[in-house]
């Protein structure tokens, strides 16, 4: 049985340094009533799609946010959920403390009305709290789609919150004259013109199904609260991405949307959250696959192992609520996940408690391990060495007649670690044979609990002996002794 079983881990070095960086971006908070184009503006400005959009209001719940660049200006840009909703799942408090959270830490604050709909009641109390944070603010006068629409912009003033910026995210209007302003407020806020590059740091996507407790391992890794947790499954809905310190080093927790099995998947939203998912996976360095070990391995288990799997993913297997276990034997759990994640016999597993912090700290000390065991070259002597020890101890099966031939290999990649073979012919090696390769590798090289890549390609050693063999058979024997 591969993988290592972490279950004990001495608590007392478990040490956080969050917030003590040594360069700290200018956060800009974007607010605003339900459905006037918050995350729509958050996705223009950060040039990428990051956080759902959909026309039902109550959407976005947590604080998300992006690391953008803002006419070469670095700054953290932080999207909130509607100011005043009444949440479907009765997580309108927590919603508001998020985004009470993203107001107290603001440098600048965005706040977005709906220019089509005219000033509303809601507006008016958003605006109160606005002024009540007393931090800079530029008023968003969004959906000004055409320049008619526009002219209504100017009725705003009377929210107390400056001039307003007419924008259509739709049409990408005004856009360029909110950067402009942006920019000009930058300064204002003390912050200087040119910052050394900040290190990201090592991505760590977080995935699993509902409540399997993903935001409770994300924030005791945060240090507070840093995205909503909740009972009620599908609490969150974007990819959040959480920067942190932890002894010393950077990381970045994604933390990604519980999956539902496919014949639930019925709204929109469910789709954005399954591709954001798969987009997390894709873009991190490492991934969590976090297991509720009091409950089955369900398909929402098995298809979360297929995409990591898929995109050849370094992956450590975190088994969540040990503490809840009721005396799970980690042995005898390993060989269960081996039965049931297909593809997964080589990724380290640890059992946490994310809820009470038990063996948190080794999630992040395997997780650098085996980034690092991805990122690592081994040289093409060493590598062709190993091969013909691993080509004698077992042949491939005989192929039209003949035992296909592995001529050459090389390392041409890291991240996933990538290992070329030219071989005498691809078709001759079967599926079988090729697991006992990376096994071999795997075992002999310093790549013991990551995925391999080996793709197969034909030499044209044996197409050239073919034709010397033919060249020499028909010239001049007088000639052949002068070569």
């Amino acid at each position: 049985m591969q993988g290592r079983l972490l279950v004990q881990f001495n608590i007392c070095h478990y040490k956080r340094s969050v917030g003590d960086v040594s360069v700290v971006l200018p956060k800009i908070a974007i607010v605003g009533r339900p459905n006037v184009g918050k995350s729509s503006l958050f996705n223009v400005l950060a040039r990428r799609r990051i956080a759902i959009v959909d026309a039902r209001a109550g959407i976005t719940r947590d604080r998300v946010s992006a690391h953008v660049e803002v006419d070469g200006l670095e700054v953290e840009l932080i999207d909130t959920g509607g100011m005043g909703i009444e949440d479907v799942d009765d997580l309108t408090g927590e919603v508001e403390r998020q985004i009470a959270i993203a107001m107290e830490e603001a440098d600048l604050i965005l706040f977005v009305v709906d220019v089509r709909e005219g000033v509303a009641p809601l507006d008016e109390y958003v605006a109160e709290r606005v002024r009540r944070a007393e931090k800079p603010v530029i008023l968003v006068a969004n959906k000004a789609d055409n320049p008619r629409i526009a002219t209504g912009a100017g009725e705003f003033h009377i929210l107390g919150c400056g001039a307003p910026v007419a924008t259509s995210t739709s049409h990408s209007r005004g856009v360029g004259e909110l950067k402009e302003r942006l920019v000009a407020e930058l300064p204002r806020l003390g912050m200087p013109e040119e910052r050394p590059a900040r290190a990201a740091g090592l991505k760590i996507a977080i995935v699993g199904k509902r409540n399997a407790g993903k935001s409770t391992l994300v924030n005791h890794l945060a240090g507070h609260a840093r995205v909503i947790v909740s009972e009620v499954p599908g609490t969150t809905r974007d990819s959040v991405d959480v920067p942190f310190e932890y002894d010393g080093g950077r990381f970045v927790a994604i933390d990604t949307a519980g999956l539902r099995r496919s014949r639930s998947v019925k709204e929109a939203v469910d789709f954005y959250s399954i591709s954001r998912t798969r987009s997390s996976i894709r873009r991190a360095d490492v991934v969590l696959l976090l297991i509720d070990c009091t409950s089955k391995v369900s398909a929402v288990d098995k298809k979360l192992a297929s995409f990591v799997v898929e995109e050849t993913k370094p992956v450590v297997i975190v088994v969540n609520k040990y503490d809840l276990a009721g005396g799970v034997e980690p042995e005898s759990f390993r060989e269960y996940i081996d039965d049931n994640l297909k593809g997964m016999v080589f990724a380290p597993m640890v059992f946490i408690s994310a809820r009470t912090g038990f063996n948190v700290p080794a999630v992040l000390q395997v997780a650098e391990e085996v980034a690092a065991q991805a990122s690592t070259r081994v040289g093409t002597g060493e590598l062709n060495r190993l091969v013909r020890e691993m080509f004698q101890q077992r042949r491939p099966p005989r192929y039209s007649g003949s035992v296909p031939k592995i001529y050459y290999a090389t390392q041409t990649g890291v991240a996933p670690v990538t290992i070329v073979f030219f071989v005498s012919n691809p078709k001759a090696f079967t599926a079988n044979y090729m697991r006992y390769m990376q096994n071999f590798l795997r075992r002999e090289l310093p790549f013991k609990e990551v995925p391999l890549r080996l793709l197969l390609r034909e030499s044209g050693r044996q197409r050239g002996e073919g034709s010397r063999r033919g060249a020499k058979s028909t010239q001049h024997p007088r000639s052949s002794r002068r070569r």
